[in-house]
């Protein structure tokens, strides 16, 4: 029954709140010393991602963790490269994927990337266990990252390549229908404002690269995701609707069938999470799903000291995947 009664995380003294928390680790971070090697791996459908790799010695280790990045983040986020660093410290090569249209170029397809989308990182495992041969593979992914994780965990643990070994997500949206609600709120409007233009700058690009495929009239005037995801995410990648997106992508549904060692930290004062985003109850009847709640962390925080300091998501990751016995 691993749904863990207890957490190691204190946050940092300054950081009062989960606001707090979540607003200084992505905007006062700094991790300069990553250098990233990038590689493109193009898909089956004729569209690509991009790789950065991060190696923890002069040669490939014999073990990888694959790092998954937020809503509209990439492999430049402090928090990705903070976990690429932690890795490499451990003797582990970390590989911090770009989703489609994430990695400083537009994407070639209409189709972008989207919280369900477990196709394509199977098509990063695949390159890393048949091109790169890694024989022990870690995954790990914060926020949208995470769910793409676990679901792609869950859905058919038959596909999942023997060398994937275990996994440590943070900070994850598990009902992607109440999140998109929750974050609608007034206390975080600040997010959603950076999300939303974030995502409509998107459609303005893509409609500068494909023209005349996308109707732009009302982009302006779309407030929250669940107007966007109606209008764009929901058509553009094969769902009947928003709801039908949300049903199908969130990583709640799927969690029973996760086969390996898997751990969740999400923090009880995220500004992102509703309380469906706790599943106890899964975590409870499962053998192979890690529940963690600490008190502080708020989104993609862990801070434990100093904005430029350890993050308790990092430090719990390595010591997830290294350790004799999980939990």
């Amino acid at each position: 029954m691993p749904l863990l009664s207890t957490s190691a995380y204190r946050p940092a003294a300054l950081l009062a709140n989960g606001h707090l928390q979540t607003i200084a680790a992505s905007t006062l971070r700094r991790v300069p010393e990553v250098r990233y090697q990038r590689e493109r791996l193009e898909l089956p459908d004729g569209d690509f991602v991009d790789l950065d790799w991060s190696l923890a010695g002069r040669e490939p280790a014999l073990r990888l963790g694959i790092i998954s990045h937020g809503l509209e983040g990439d492999s430049s986020r402090p928090y990705v490269r903070g976990m690429a660093r932690a890795l490499n410290q451990a003797g582990i090569d970390a590989l911090a994927w770009n989703y489609r249209g994430c990695g400083g170029e537009t994407n070639r397809l209409l189709r972008a990337y989207h919280l369900g989308d477990t196709d394509d990182l199977a098509a990063v495992i695949a390159h890393a266990v048949d091109v790169k041969h890694y024989p022990e593979i870690f995954l790990t992914g914060f926020s949208a990252g995470g769910n793409v994780t676990l679901k792609y965990l869950g859905e058919n643990a038959a596909r999942v390549p023997a060398p994937v070994q275990r996994a440590a997500v943070f900070s994850v949206p598990t009902d992607l229908k109440a999140s998109s609600v929750h974050i609608g709120r007034w206390q975080n409007q600040l997010y959603l404002r950076r999300f939303m233009n974030s995502l409509k700058e998107k459609m303005r690009v893509k409609n500068a690269h494909l023209p005349g495929q996308l109707d732009l009239t009302e982009l302006n005037q779309l407030r929250d995701f669940p107007q966007f995801d109606e209008r764009y995410t929901a058509p553009l990648h094969g769902f009947a609707s928003a709801d039908d997106y949300y049903e199908q992508a969130a990583s709640g549904r799927y969690l029973g069938g996760i086969r390996l060692p898997t751990l969740l930290v999400n923090a009880l004062n995220d500004p992102f999470l509703p309380a469906s985003c706790f599943p106890r109850e899964a975590a409870a009847a499962s053998q192979f799903f890690f529940l963690e709640t600490p008190a502080g962390g708020g989104h993609v925080g862990f801070n434990e000291g100093g904005p430029a300091g350890t993050y308790y998501s990092e430090r719990r990751a390595v010591d997830f995947f290294t350790r004799a016995v999980p939990g």
